[in-house]
């Protein structure tokens, strides 16, 4: 066994005398020489074949030994030529694994698949590994040193210590170095040089970097206490990513809560109306998504990736609509009688969720999500989800177009006279039960708007506007009743908050401490974090 190392070894410092900027050719027939050697023995001689190949530098030999990893190699059993062999019917068309040309169709019996054990499976990740380190493409040679740091396979550090020796890339050089340091752990070298590799692995600062050391925490000497400084290096570097995965996740909360909140900071904010069905707003523009993705789906398959930028205006028109002939048949006679709004936008969020029922059916409806919203990235030990990062954008885009309309418009500046002092306004012209229905209408929109993104992260049924209600009214009265900027930072506040007590206290009590941390709040600061002024508000 002692003798088969010193020859992998031997193989894989030929290799370092190879040029390291590009993989080489040999000739075809030398090549399938060496590839017919892989059949010709027993798993030692196997092992040494797949030595050669890696030596050779050839191209093609990284996909030779990927198919004979995969089991997709067979021998011929008259001259013990090697072949890709795929099955056809009860026969086996066998292909030139050199050349790719095809050798013809022969019965199943003539040949025999090359099998291949967990000692073969290793050799094979390690000579794929070290083959690609000098491929020409930087990216291949970061793949590769990250496959080597994965394998921690002791045979790969002479040709780890040739290829860092010409890496001119500052990424890759730094991987492989830290493949290296990986690769020193699982060898027989001195512990001076193995607790050097986990100083250099800790400079990681990764969950995978603590998982390679954390085999050798027990040991004493040099390398028990350089495990130890460095877990306890590694587990400071995860606890500031693990904030700021915190951070994260409580701007996406918080951008969710926005988009919930934003329509309400109108109609309770500027009209003063406790809309209670302000939820249920949220939950047409969701089911309107759901109805233009059923109609692609069964119309035009092909437009699905824009499913939802089509369902943007269908939602807010859709629970705008809605909004306007609440205002227009209800709200309209309540003005200044907040118990009694309460009390009948309560009765019609029950209308609103049976009609759905009886419409939809009470099961979650499914609402997909495109393609460009799917899959997740990381940055360093962070995860970040398209879907979210696509919801905080769009958040903000609302919002900054919200503050445009009520600041830039006709409308804005009409809404905003009322706000200020109504008989005033409706003394200038203002038609103030029109404004009032817009107003009203716009604030129920933009919850329809938030019905389109919470379709992406959430369940689509008659009870999802019920869940967003009462954090909804909490960011509206934290940030400043009426103030969309307050609205903002509460929502954000709130968000960033929740998540970093969750870990400690539980989704459930964690919301409870910031409901009773809004009560003690508001008692300091009746009108929350900004203030809206106005006559409307002395009053």
């Amino acid at each position: 066994m002692r003798m088969l190392r010193c020859l992998a070894t031997l193989f894989l410092l030929m290799m370092t005398v190879l040029p390291l900027k590009a993989a080489t050719a040999i000739a075809d027939a030398d090549l399938t020489a060496l590839v017919n050697a892989l059949g010709a023995g027993d798993f030692d001689a196997t092992e040494q074949a797949i030595a050669a190949l890696a030596a050779s530098g050839d191209d093609r030999v990284a996909g030779i030994l990927d198919k004979l990893g995969n089991g997709e190699l067979v021998t011929r059993k008259a001259d013990k030529a090697v072949f890709i062999g795929e099955k056809a019917d009860k026969d086996f068309k066998l292909t030139d694994p050199v050349t790719g040309a095809d050798a013809g169709i022969v019965p199943k019996a003539t040949v025999d698949k090359l099998k291949v054990n967990n000692k073969l499976r290793r050799a094979i990740a390690t000579a794929v590994g070290t083959l690609t380190l000098r491929n020409a493409d930087p990216k291949v040679r970061l793949a590769a040193a990250e496959a080597v740091m994965k394998s921690q396979d002791a045979a790969a550090i002479p040709a780890l210590d040739a290829a860092i020796g010409a890496e001119t890339d500052a990424a890759v050089k730094t991987a492989m170095i830290s493949a290296r340091a990986a690769a020193v752990l699982a060898s027989d070298l001195p512990d001076s040089e193995k607790a050097k590799a986990v100083d250099t692995i800790a400079d990681l600062g990764t969950r995978d970097a603590l998982g390679m050391i954390a085999p050798y925490a027990g040991q004493a000497g040099p390398i028990g206490d350089a495990v130890k400084a460095a877990t306890t290096a590694i587990n400071a570097k995860l606890a500031l990513w693990d904030a700021g995965q915190n951070i994260w996740y409580g701007l996406s909360l918080g951008s969710v809560l926005l988009l919930a909140a934003i329509g309400l900071a109108i109609t309770f904010g500027v009209m003063g109306i406790i809309n209670m069905a302000h939820g249920e707003m949220v939950m047409l523009g969701a089911y309107a998504t759901f109805g233009v993705q059923e109609l692609i789906r069964n119309n035009a398959p092909e437009l699905f990736d824009y499913s939802l930028l089509i369902a943007l205006p269908v939602a807010f028109v859709t629970a705008g609509g809605v909004g306007i002939l609440i205002e227009r048949s209800i709200i309209r006679w309540l003005y200044g009688r907040p118990l009694e709004t309460l009390l009948a936008t309560w009765g019609v969020s029950l209308i609103l969720q049976q009609a759905v029922r009886t419409i939809f059916g009470a099961n979650n409806r499914e609402v997909g999500n495109p393609s460009w919203m799917s899959g997740a990235f990381t940055i360093g030990e962070m995860q970040v989800t398209w879907s979210r990062l696509w919801i905080i954008a769009f958040a903000a885009v609302v919002f900054l177009s919200l503050i445009g309309v009520l600041k830039k418009t006709a409308l804005g500046l009409q809404m905003r006279a009322v706000t200020a002092n109504r008989p005033m306004a409706s003394a200038m012209g203002i038609r103030t039960p029109f404004i009032d229905a817009l107003t009203f209408g716009l604030g129920s929109g933009i919850a329809g708007l938030a019905g389109v993104a919470l379709s992406q992260i959430d369940n689509v049924s008659p009870n999802l506007g019920r869940g967003y209600i009462i954090d909804s009214f909490m960011v509206v009265v934290f940030g400043g009743v009426g103030n969309l900027w307050g609205t903002l930072v509460g929502a954000m506040t709130l968000g960033v908050a929740n998540k970093f007590l969750e870990p400690y206290a539980g989704a459930v009590l964690g919301k409870i401490l910031l409901l009773v941390f809004i009560i003690l709040f508001i008692q300091k600061r009746p009108r929350g974090l900004f203030a809206l002024k106005g006559r409307a508000v002395e009053a």
